[in-house]
């Protein structure tokens, strides 16, 4: 225990203090280091902030260099602030070519800024999702059908870029799918991974139209591997769906009083002479929350 005393006192008390302070201030090279420090480490994340503070602190530790050099002249101060500058140098050169290298065609770019970022999806998730589908964006021509009802198979998850598409069953339109919405959310989320099934509506471009596809098998395989992945999907189909459920305005009739939508058959409704007639969206909130209620009563008669 002496000995540890003693080591830290030497360590503390073996350097004079500093009787008399030096009164004029240090060069202007020197504030402008400490300036570049302050301001560097205000970056945020992602490859645009660490771009902001490597570059930042790699010119501060210059300014110091350039200050060791010139005012002090010490050439250990020199030596470290110039190593910590070619380090932030290579840092910034490998983020530079790695943000280089993710880059996309004007379409996904789009889909990105339009879509994803607000959402806060860094450039490397989003590569990973471009990658599934290959980084391919589909033309489809005006008047050419995306799926035929009863005949195409649903084997993949597609996303409008542009154009405008309409919904029809049985020659009845039904509502219009816009850019950077899904075309086949209800599909996807009508069958398990396991399950096949065809489309009981049939897609038609209103306009020369472009959109990203995602083989469904592919796209599985990107959500075993990747969880948050697989979370954003379900969000964002779960909104693509809703949306639709609300857009949705035509409706088919199917025996007496029955009616339903046909993009989405489990949610029905019985229409009850001399009833106000519900819409399917209203009746689908007021199901979950009746849901709700009766979740929280089981949850208080437990408790």
């Amino acid at each position: 225990m002496g000995e540890n005393e003693s080591f830290w006192e030497s360590l503390i008390y073996a350097h004079p203090t500093c009787v008399a302070w030096k009164q004029e201030a240090e060069g202007s090279i020197y504030h402008l280091a400490s300036i570049l420090f302050v301001v560097g480490f205000m970056g945020g994340s992602g490859f645009f902030g660490l771009m902001y503070v490597f570059s930042l602190l790699g010119l501060g530790f210059l300014c110091s260099s350039v200050w060791a050099w010139l005012d002090i002249c010490a050439a250990d101060i020199f030596s470290w602030n110039f190593v910590l500058f070619v380090i932030c140098f290579i840092q910034f050169i490998y983020v530079t070519y790695q943000v280089r290298s993710v880059s996309f065609e004007k379409e996904f770019q789009e889909l990105y800024s339009s879509l994803f970022q607000p959402l806060g999806i860094s450039l490397t998730v989003f590569r990973k999702i471009v990658l599934c589908c290959d980084a391919e964006v589909v033309t489809l021509e005006k008047e050419h059908c995306y799926a035929m009802q009863g005949k195409t198979p649903i084997d993949k998850l597609s996303m409008l870029v542009s154009g405008r598409i309409r919904v029809t069953v049985d020659g009845e339109f039904l509502h219009y799918i816009f850019p950077f919405q899904f075309l086949d959310s209800p599909e996807w989320d009508s069958l398990r991974p396991t399950e096949e099934g065809i489309f009981q509506v049939t897609l038609t471009a209103e306009t020369d139209c472009r959109y990203v596809a995602w083989r469904r098998k592919k796209l599985y395989l990107l959500f075993a591997k990747h969880r948050f992945i697989s979370r954003l999907f379900s969000i964002l189909i779960g909104s693509d769906i809703a949306d639709k459920l609300y857009a949705l305005n035509d409706r088919v009739h199917v025996g007496k009083g029955l009616r339903y939508d046909i993009r989405l058959p489990n949610f029905y409704q019985v229409a009850v002479p001399g009833t106000p007639k519900v819409q399917p969206a209203e009746q689908l909130v007021s199901n979950s929350r009746q849901k709700f209620t009766n979740i929280a009563n089981c949850d208080s008669f437990k408790k």
